[in-house]
């Protein structure tokens, strides 16, 4: 049996408005857009699946398409949810 030498490098950057940034840079809203848009890519309701993410803490709400569990793992669920705040009630 021949050996497979493939070699696969991650990388943990994401391309967000044409640009390569680490993912330690990106705020709530550019993540939880990524993580809308993979959702959707997918064919998932993405606002049931993000709600029942925010609501159980169960990551396979999220899927794992584009590395968006792995995205959305990078915040706290209170945190997610005192921004969503902050910004419907504009405070």
């Amino acid at each position: 049996m021949k050996k497979d030498f493939t070699m696969f490098i991650k990388y943990d950057r994401n391309l967000i408005d044409n640009k390569v940034r680490p993912v330690d840079q990106l705020n709530t809203k550019e993540i939880l857009e990524e993580v809308y848009n993979s959702l959707e890519q997918k064919g998932y309701k993405p606002i049931n699946q993000l709600v029942g993410y925010l609501i159980s803490g169960d990551p396979t709400y999220i899927t794992n398409y584009n590395g968006a569990r792995a995205l959305i793992s990078k915040l706290e669920r209170d945190e997610i949810l005192e921004e969503v705040l902050k910004t419907y009630l504009k405070k």
